[in-house]
């Protein structure tokens, strides 16, 4: 049975549909991320799920039974579901242990344990008013947990992090699934945060799921140049040019282009028949370097890791037959 079964749920929002016709189901243990524009509904699904918000049709099943919303509930919210939101709070004037012991249904040696897991077992006798934005997060995340929920529910949980604290999060939110058993369904707009983590991802645009499946599925296999656009940079390579680009002979159909990855490019200083292009750009990533190169009117990103090339060095790119995609 699954976990969490939504289906056909619809909002509208100053007469405007939030989201429509929204359905998808979560398995215990699996990570799910939502990614899409700022206004796509992400928020507003969560809140949904969690019983925060009401929809105006269909239905939140979780463990077997609806999910009331705020309209059915005297205190919204589901008491198995946790929602962390971007705009957490926590009480001010408090030492940590005392803002965890509110509803903390835990005894004593799992309380460690996630205390430990939440990396603020150190932060316990501090004043939350001596705290730092990510500590004050993990505590608030921690809050939540003590009820024992069985979904966790995270709102843009890395923003306004600074990367110390992103990577502690990361390892934290890793570990609560992995450790302590926890199903989690996260929003993100970055790709970084969502393609290493989870299991699936939900594309989401103006309200509506465009495209769902693994993270491998959708970065390399995206149905649209929205989905593309959200998961990293791209390129797109005309029928044209395709002949130069690829080792073997592959027909394009008509009206098709080749959709690349930068990193997916191989390539080759040693003059051939295939695409040749000048470096106009060096960007220094750190773990690579991304270029900028130019083939007449088309300007390609290219990822290597290769710290030889020069501005204005002229390059041919290829790639292999099994890399594309057609869009």
């Amino acid at each position: 049975m699954d976990l969490l079964h939504v289906s056909g749920i619809h909002k509208k929002i100053d007469g405007n549909f939030s989201l429509s016709d929204i359905s998808f189901c979560q398995q215990a243990s699996q990570k799910i991320a939502i990614a899409g524009e700022t206004g796509s509904g992400k928020s507003t699904l969560l809140k949904i799920i969690a019983g925060l918000v009401q929809p105006d049709a269909g239905t939140v099943i979780f463990e077997g039974e609806r999910v009331r919303g705020p309209l059915e509930e005297l205190v919204p919210g589901h008491k198995r579901i946790a929602y962390l939101s971007q705009h957490f709070e926590l009480r001010t004037n408090y030492r940590v242990e005392e803002v965890l012991e509110y509803a903390n249904k835990l005894t004593e040696e799992e309380a460690f344990t996630l205390y430990t897991v939440c990396r603020i077992d150190h932060l316990l006798k501090r004043r939350t008013d001596q705290l730092s934005g990510g500590e004050k997060q993990r505590i608030a995340l921690a809050r939540l947990l003590t009820t024992k929920p069985g979904l966790l529910l995270l709102d843009e949980p890395f923003s306004n992090l600074d990367m110390i604290h992103k990577s502690i999060l990361k390892s934290v939110i890793r570990d609560i699934g992995e450790e302590l058993n926890i199903s989690c369904i996260m929003v993100s707009h970055d790709p970084l945060d969502t393609l290493s983590w989870a299991n699936e991802i939900l594309i989401m645009q103006a309200g509506k799921i465009i495209q769902q499946g693994t993270p491998e599925t959708v970065y390399h296999q995206p149905q649209t140049i929205y989905t593309a656009a959200l998961l990293g940079n791209y390129n797109l390579i005309s029928a044209a040019k395709a002949s130069y680009l690829l080792k073997a002979h592959h027909s394009i159909e008509s009206g098709k282009k080749i959709l690349i990855r930068p990193e997916q490019f191989k390539i080759s200083i040693e003059p051939n028949s295939h695409l040749k292009g000048q470096i106009e750009y060096i960007g220094f990533m750190g773990a690579y370097y991304e270029l900028q190169v130019v083939s007449g009117e088309d300007v390609y990103v290219v990822r290597t890791t290769n710290a030889d090339f020069r501005k204005g060095d002229t390059i041919y790119l290829s790639v292999s037959a099994d890399d594309i995609w057609l869009i």
